[in-house]
């Protein structure tokens, strides 16, 4: 079952059920059809995993973005993903409101809870399921069921088609590796992540439930809250980013708690070192079994994991059934042996149908079959996986993408500026920051604080320039323009 620790709202597996056929019914009396994308902006609740089964079910198509967003963000995706509906919860009706304006395609905002000129996502719930369309057809591998967004290895965010088949491959994929016995109905889940993003949403939301978990959602991570839902609600598992394990290996107030009844912990979006791993095992105590995973939304997400008894926590573990890979020579494109590195490629039943509307970008990054990561790194001869290097362009901050395309473009419109480059900088507790490289136009003046307020404005907090700004003369670029971001990180480790 589902519990809202806020509020004590449950759904059990029956009344889940329930719940999707009235959705549905509701949904195709106004007129939803199959194909048809509904976009879900709200933090976790219970209603969140409703409405995407409830939409998935019928052939429908859910777009989950970042709650985060400001009005001009959501606008965008809402446009690029031609959702017809538009989702939220009653904390996020405004940026809603605004972006919708934007969207002529959108026909109806559903809040959970109430809010005028809105659907109530209650009144769903009330539906008599007469309209319940019994004879949805499905082609499995064809037809799309999440789109979800990511940058890929450069460039603007893009949708990532992800059909039925590839989220379920990966579900079951997750249950059948690393020699992991599963307790269905006696599992709770601590459903902190967030479900817009694919960790949460494929490896919390949808395993979980595959598996018969109890999911214990929280609307975000806060230290207290979370430590209470995990000692009253018997959380057995937990599933957590590097963040979050650094506040169980260092924050003082998780002494207060018995967290003994967690047995197991499944780590993902970033690298963790062996310090904090041992600091959680020895705080929580020696039944914990910790993994570390690793994935990208391409690839619906996971491909490699940790298998029982595994503590290397250098490497990301081994592949999950069914997945191939092969590390290739970066200047040739010729396949590399064991310890020898390269650039990572994938494949397996659970990778993408390619980039929503963006053709030349899925055939830059599948190629005959294999799907190019833009990581760089080597198996060992056990097939455990290392990543060294990082080929593709993207900032993760908290386990958040960040594009720096995105923040340059953003930067360049200033009246100020004339050029700009972002990197990661490195943080031990958010994993990256943003931080920019900025070449003003002759005559022109701005203060750090001056460029990060004009950032903050316009994009999400996670996007913020929080590792600082530098100012120079000109931006480092290659002969056909292209930014050199190594050589500023080269200048940054300096």
């Amino acid at each position: 079952m589902f519990i809202q620790f806020s509020f004590g709202r449950t759904f059990t597996f029956n009344q889940l059920q329930t719940a999707i056929a009235k959705v549905d019914s509701a949904l195709v009396k106004q007129g939803f059809k199959k194909g048809d994308v509904i976009t879900i902006f709200s933090p976790n609740c219970p209603e969140f995993g409703v409405m995407y089964l409830a939409v998935t079910a019928i052939g429908g198509v859910v777009s989950a973005v970042n709650p985060l967003y400001t009005p001009d963000e959501l606008a965008h995706a809402l446009n690029h993903s031609e959702s017809s509906l538009l989702v939220t919860s009653h904390a996020f009706i405004g940026v809603a409101k605004k972006a919708a304006d934007q969207c002529p395609n959108i026909k109806e905002i559903i809040v959970f809870g109430q809010e005028d000129r809105c659907r109530p996502f209650d009144s769903l719930l009330d539906d008599d399921m007469s309209a319940f369309p019994a004879n949805v057809t499905f082609d499995p591998k064809e037809d799309m069921a999440a789109l979800p967004y990511s940058s890929g290895t450069t460039g603007l965010p893009k949708g990532v088609m992800l059909s039925h088949y590839s989220i379920l491959a990966n579900v079951e994929q997750l249950s059948t590796t690393g020699g992991v016995e599963y307790r269905p109905g006696e599992e709770t889940i601590i459903g902190v992540l967030p479900f817009f993003h694919i960790y949460g949403q494929v490896v919390t939301l949808l395993s979980g439930l595959f598996r018969g978990a109890t999911i214990v959602t929280l609307p975000k991570f806060d230290p207290k809250l979370y430590l209470d839902s995990i000692v009253n609600h018997k959380a057995s598992c937990l599933h957590i980013v590097p963040p979050i394990m650094l506040f169980l290996a260092k924050h003082p107030m998780v002494d207060q708690y018995d967290l003994s009844g967690v047995d197991s912990a499944l780590i993902g979006a970033a690298p963790i070192g062996k310090e904090a791993v041992a600091k959680v095992e020895e705080r929580i105590g020696p039944q914990l079994m910790i993994r570390q995973g690793f994935g990208m939304t391409e690839m619906s997400p996971v491909t490699h994991i940790m298998v029982k008894g595994d503590k290397q926590f250098d490497k990301c573990g081994a592949l999950l059934a069914n997945t191939e890979s092969k590390y290739i020579d970066l200047e040739t494109g010729d396949a590399v042996g064991p310890g020898v590195e390269g650039e990572m490629c994938v494949r397996g039943p659970q990778m993408m149908k390619g980039y929503f509307k963006n053709k030349a970008a899925t055939d830059e990054t599948i190629v005959d079959g294999w799907l190019h990561t833009g990581d760089v790194g080597y198996y060992d001869d056990q097939g455990h996986m290392v990543i060294t290097d990082r080929l593709k362009e993207l900032i993760k901050v908290k386990g958040y993408q960040v594009a720096p395309a995105e923040l340059e473009a953003l930067l360049v419109t200033h009246p100020a500026i004339q050029d700009a480059a972002v990197i990661g900088k490195p943080d031990e507790r958010v994993g990256e920051q943003p931080r920019a490289y900025v070449a003003l136009k002759p005559d022109k003046h701005m203060t750090e604080a001056e460029v990060q307020e004009f950032v903050s404005g316009k994009v999400a907090s996670y996007k913020h320039l929080t590792g600082g700004v530098e100012f120079r003369s000109n931006i480092p670029r290659s002969l056909s323009g292209k930014i050199l971001r190594k050589d500023l990180k080269q200048e940054f480790k300096k």
